[in-house]
C-alpha cells in the first residue's frame, strides 16, 4: 500500500548565523535533519511544527514564513510512503534550553537524538541525510549567497 507522509520542519538560524541540525538514531539508522517531523491526522502544519519543536527541543517556536515544499518524488527511507516535506523559518519564543553538541551523533547515554549548530558559511549538503533536506541546504545557500 502506498500513501503520503506529510512532514514539517523548522529552519532555526541563530544570531551567529548558525542553523540548528538534529542528529538522530531510529530503527538502527543514523541520520541528520532539521528539527521537525510528521503531521498527525487533524493537525495543521503550523500546529504540527510547534508540537514537534516541543517534543524534540522542549521549546516553543514562532513560525515565521514558508521556505520550501518538496517538488519532486521522494520515497520514505523507512516505509513505502511518498514523503511530502514543508519547511518554515522559525525562531524560538524563549530560551533554547538544549545541550548542544559539536560532533554529529554525540548522543548522551540513553538518548537517540542530539543537536548541533552549523555555521551557514560552512553548511553543506553533507550535513544532512535525506534528499529533501539536501535540496533545502542548496536553496538556503543560493538564497543567502554564501
Amino acid at each position: 500500500m502506498s500513501y503520503f507522509n506529510v512532514r514539517v520542519y523548522g529552519l532555526l538560524i541563530n544570531e551567529r548565523n548558525e542553523i540548528l541540525i538534529s542528529d538522530e538514531q531510529q530503527e538502527g539508522r543514523h541520520f541528520s535533519k532539521f528539527p521537525g517531523g510528521g503531521l498527525e491526522l487533524g493537525e495543521g502544519l503550523i500546529d504540527a511544527l510547534k508540537r514537534e519543536f516541543m517534543e524534540e527541543c522542549a521549546a516553543e517556536v514562532e513560525v515565521l514564513n514558508h521556505f520550501y515544499t518538496t517538488d519532486f518524488y521522494e520515497k520514505s527511507s523507512f516505509n513505502d510512503s511518498q514523503i511530502l516535506s514543508i519547511y518554515y523559518f522559525v525562531r524560538p519564543a524563549g530560551r533554547l534550553d538544549l545541550e548542544f553538541k559539536h560532533k554529529p551523533f554525540d548522543f548522551t547515554a540513553g538518548t537517540a537524538q542530539s543537536f548541533r549548530w552549523v555555521k551557514l558559511v560552512a553548511l553543506s549538503e553533507d550535513d544532512v541525510t535525506f534528499k529533501t533536506d539536501k535540496m533545502v541546504v542548496r536553496l538556503l545557500l543560493q538564497q543567502m549567497a554564501i
